[in-house]
């Protein structure tokens, strides 16, 4: 996470980024662990075309999800 771009205009992370932040998020929005694994889970982005780069979790769409569970 701290090699990744840090100009915060890329609204997407790697998998693994977003899971490692997992319980503090959880923490920080009183959600269990599960709910939080469960929605990155359906914010994940395959490899654009199927091939090329990795999985990525969109942070916006992530967000908007988590903000949903608030309300």
């Amino acid at each position: 996470l701290v090699t990744s771009s840090g100009s915060g205009l890329d609204p997407h992370i790697s998998h693994q980024g977003a899971m490692v932040q997992v319980d503090r998020v959880a923490k920080a929005r009183s959600l269990s662990v599960d709910q939080v694994k469960q929605l990155v889970e359906a914010n994940v982005e395959g490899p654009q075309l199927g091939i090329l780069g990795e999985s990525v979790v969109n942070v916006l769409g992530l967000n908007l999800a988590l903000d949903e569970l608030k309300k």
